[in-house]
């Protein structure tokens, strides 16, 4: 067989099996789509793009104690930019505090929050945020950019890899738990998909690919184990965090589990850096196999294992400061606070905190040896 008819087979492999798992996303988001549902207080709110086109009156002034945050209040010319009423000119009061500051100058896009009068004509009840949906667009084109640019093909499938990885969290994972469904189960199953996925879109079909990804699933299995054993000794619970009670008032209606809900997040959050993890080694025992094809399981395996301890490092520290960058203002109110030490260890949301980062990097250890040991298993040809 000519090299360029395998990469074409490959290739097209490749595309097969991204257009097999969007089939899987629509059919999925398809069939959990709510019929009928009534709406929310959230979606019977009317929001709109406007631009600041007049400030009529202005009496911020900045405070010593909010660093240069101005706080009052402004009367402020609107033109509304999206919606039904767009083009239409409204006045508004913007209220300045050191959590909703929203300052308004000659030109600032932001978003407002409207309603009708007895007469039904609109009128500003609040302006909540600043309209950032074009510098974030920007950033996301950058990111997309960099990525194809660098990474050329390889690039393009990682960023469908990503899409559809976001995509299945919010179109599959969050409607089924939302349903009622088993959050765990949910959890391992739509990282099952997503990995699968995104590892076929970016390597194709191929024993480098099936090591990783069994490797990834066992991986983030093993996370959740270890997390779901603590959690029942501690004893914790998805009740602890600190969303469960606006989550049992908001969905008090719904057959939302609250329960598996801690598990769950665990498993999603350390996917990427076990997949990471196990493509990095998986990729590495293909080319030792390929440049010494008489390599034996037992030398692969170590060899495996070596390249997995350098990765292992540095992919368990990344995940454990990222959950520690995410409960960084948390930790900062316990100095200001100061709170004792058995207190702070014993807390929920340091427990919490703990379990993720902690069973996180349980997935990734285990991951080391579980894909050195697939491995050594599937890729020498004799032992």
């Amino acid at each position: 067989m000519q090299p360029w008819k395998a990469l074409t087979r490959r290739r097209a492999a490749s595309i097969a099996a991204g257009l097999f798992f969007f089939l899987i996303l629509v059919a999925g988001g398809i069939a959990l789509r709510s019929e009928n549902a009534e709406l929310t207080a959230a979606q019977k709110r009317t929001f709109a793009v406007a631009e600041v086109t007049d400030v009529l009156a202005d009496d911020a002034q900045p405070e010593p104690w909010s660093e240069g945050l101005r706080l009052g209040a402004q009367t402020v010319e609107l033109e509304i930019c999206s919606g039904p009423y767009e083009g239409t000119i409204l006045e508004a009061t913007n209220y300045l505090s050191a959590y909703s500051n929203v300052d308004c100058t000659l030109g600032t896009r932001v978003i407002v929050r409207l309603d009708l009068d007895d007469n039904g004509q609109p009128y500003v009840i609040s302006i909540p945020n600043y309209d950032r949906g074009i510098v974030l667009a920007g950033m996301v084109a950058v990111f997309a950019l960099l990525l194809v640019v660098i990474g050329g093909k390889k690039g393009v499938m990682a960023l469908l890899g990503l899409a559809y990885t976001l995509a299945g969290i919010w179109f599959l994972l969050i409607p089924m738990v939302f349903k009622g469904a088993d959050p765990i189960w949910s959890a391992v199953l739509i990282a099952a998909l997503t990995a699968a996925a995104s590892l076929l879109m970016l390597t194709g079909f191929s024993r480098k690919t099936l090591c990783a990804g069994l490797g990834c699933v066992g991986g983030v299995a093993a996370a959740a184990l270890f997390a779901w054993v603590v959690s029942q000794i501690t004893p914790i619970s998805g009740f602890n965090m600190s969303e469960a009670e606006d989550l049992v008032l908001r969905a008090y209606d719904s057959p939302l589990s609250i329960r598996g809900l801690l598990v769950s997040g665990i498993l999603i959050a350390a996917l990427g850096a076990v997949m990471d993890v196990a493509m990095s080694i998986s990729s590495a025992c293909q080319e030792l196999q390929t440049v010494d094809p008489n390599i034996t399981r037992l030398q692969l395996f170590r060899s495996g294992m070596n390249i997995g301890r350098d990765a292992m490092g540095t992919m368990a520290n990344t995940l454990i400061l990222a959950f520690a960058g995410a409960s960084f203002n948390m930790l900062l109110l316990f100095q200001v606070y100061g709170y004792p030490l058995i207190q702070v260890i014993n807390s929920d949301t340091m427990a919490i905190e703990l379990i993720q980062s902690v069973a996180g990097s349980v997935g990734i250890i285990l991951t080391v040896p579980l894909v050195s040991l697939i491995s050594s298993l599937i890729f020498p040809k004799k032992a």
